[in-house]
């Protein structure tokens, strides 16, 4: 069953990128290159705990979340917004194809996917 959820995620993070490459928000590709790996600053959150830390990594990393964010840039028209939540769908969508998904308070290393990295 994990393989089929990390297989399933690989749909949206094409939609992001589909969608960014369709939408008229006069982005430069290396644009959003640059800023791909900025959900992942949400790291720093484990500086506060555990428990906190895995709060503030999941709203980073909620695909409900970024297609809420990326809906509201739609109905106001801010092209900014709308980027958001296109970066933060397509990189939580590879962190899951990855086996990288929503922390659990034990501990950076437990996911809703399963135990990774040394402790696997």
């Amino acid at each position: 069953m994990k393989h089929l959820l990390r297989a399933e995620a690989i749909a949206p993070f094409i939609l992001s990128v589909v969608l960014l490459n369709i939408m008229p928000l006069h982005f430069a590709w290396w644009a959003w290159i640059l800023i791909f790996l900025a959900p992942d600053l949400s790291m720093l959150g484990y500086l506060f705990g555990n428990k906190a830390g895995a709060v503030v990594y999941n709203v980073f990393h909620h695909q409900l979340v970024a297609v809420v964010i990326w809906v509201v840039g739609l109905l106001l028209h801010q092209p900014y917004v709308e980027f958001t939540g296109l970066v933060l769908l397509g990189h939580s969508s590879l962190d899951r194809v990855m086996g990288i998904g929503l922390k659990l308070p034990e501990g950076f290393s437990f996911t809703h996917l399963g135990v990774v990295g040394k402790k696997a």
